[in-house]
């Protein structure tokens, strides 16, 4: 123990007691429970990670919603920064997207607008 500089110690006592406080904050939250409940593998391209790439693997919430954490965990799947990034890209091209749609125009311009006249055009020709 240092004596001759007691702040020092008092300052590297807080550091170790917010360092500890994270770590149970961080293993209550739902990455941590999921990173326990379930191997540590890609649902999707089934990539197996370890602790030097664990912070690859994120946890994907089924229902896309971020609120909905059961302590079954049975919302939740594993998956990797790309898989993950692959489906969140599919859940908004397929229209589920959260924002506010109500604003948004649809596309002002038809190519097609007069393709019959066109082809009828050509066909008398």
């Amino acid at each position: 123990m240092n004596r001759t500089n007691p702040g020092k110690m008092d300052k590297l006592d807080r550091v170790v007691a917010d360092a500890r406080r994270n770590r149970a904050e961080r293993e209550a939250g739902y990455r941590e429970k999921a990173l326990k409940m379930y191997p540590w593998v890609c649902g999707r391209c089934t990539r197996e990670f370890t602790r030097t790439n664990l912070h690859e693997l994120t946890v994907h919430h089924r229902d896309h919603n971020h609120d909905n954490n059961p302590p079954d965990g049975s919302n939740w799947e594993l998956l990797c920064l790309y898989c993950h990034d692959n489906e969140h890209s599919r859940y908004l091209e397929a229209g589920y997207s959260t924002g506010d749609q109500s604003d948004a125009r649809g596309a002002t311009h038809n190519p097609f607008a007069a393709l019959k006249q066109m082809l009828d055009r050509e066909e008398s020709e």
